[in-house]
């Protein structure tokens, strides 16, 4: 891989393959790794529209929120150890890790098997937040309550800082999940999805927007090489995989972080997170 420590945006004198180098030195060591179902799976709005604006939460935050973090330091950390992603400008890194960190991680969910139950959940009625509003105040007046108008205070922010998901939202996810394990997809078929993922050369202010192309066409390159060789009977593979990672474009970002990682992290900003897992040594 050439280096961009100049960043000329050249794709000339990249080695052929280097992607796929590149991710399969990452990848390769966790192929007798499998992972598993954290949990079985749930219910979800279907049918009826009306059903799909319900709001959702998670039926078991605690184990599911675990395994998402999991998989979210994972998916970091995989990032991180591209040498091409290495050596574009901080800032093009940034650029792609907001951009892309939602469907990667789903893509990791897909990967480590990772499941999950949601149940729906009621927003607070106008009544509700209107008393809630009422007991914020009386915690000034009323000392001796403090701790218990505190409680009612700190739920009152919760329902400001969190926008539950959509049924319809969560049902995607579900759907995108359960087809990717309908098709079996291996480790390294994963590895060059994400790579196609994380080289999006689309992106306003990138620096090194040509070079990012270039890497893209070299995973979606890698890929077919890959189908081709390994499964050279099925011949419409390939298109089926795109399709798949087609279907990541109607990924809703929020909604991922709401329901993974509002649970455990409240207010915390994703994008101030992020940054801070980039930086870190994980």
């Amino acid at each position: 891989m050439a280096c961009l420590g100049k960043c000329h945006c050249s794709v000339d004198n990249r080695r052929h393959n280097s992607i796929l180098y590149n991710i399969l030195k990452n990848e390769e060591h966790n192929e007798s790794h499998k992972g598993r179902k954290e949990e079985h799976t749930g219910g979800y709005g279907q049918g009826c529209s009306c059903g799909s604006q319900k709001k959702v939460s998670l039926k078991s935050p605690q184990v599911t929120c675990k395994a998402a973090s999991a998989v979210l330091v994972k998916t970091l950390r995989f990032v991180k150890s591209l040498p091409c992603f290495q050596e574009l400008p901080m800032a093009d890194q940034l650029l792609l890790v907001r951009s892309c960190w939602a469907p990667l991680l789903v893509l990791g969910l897909a990967q480590d098997k990772v499941d999950f139950e949601t149940v729906e959940t009621s927003e607070p009625s106008m009544l509700q937040r209107i008393l809630t509003n009422r007991q914020g105040a009386e915690k000034k007046q009323q000392q001796e309550h403090q701790e218990t108008l505190l409680l009612g205070n700190n739920l009152q922010q919760q329902h400001k800082v969190t926008q539950l998901p959509a049924a319809s939202e969560i049902r995607w996810i579900k759907e995108f999940l359960e087809k990717c394990w309908s098709l079996g997809i291996s480790n390294k078929e994963y590895a060059y999805l994400k790579g196609i993922v994380l080289f999006n050369p689309d992106l306003p202010a990138l620096h090194c927007a040509q070079y990012i192309q270039g890497l893209q066409q070299e995973a979606h390159q890698a890929l077919n090489e890959h189908v081709k060789m390994v499964q050279r009977w099925d011949h419409s593979r390939f298109a089926k995989l795109i399709i798949v990672l087609s279907l990541l474009r109607s990924v809703n970002a929020n909604a991922i972080a709401e329901l993974f990682f509002r649970p455990i992290i409240g207010s915390v900003n994703m994008a101030d997170m992020l940054l801070e897992m980039l930086g870190a040594k994980i």
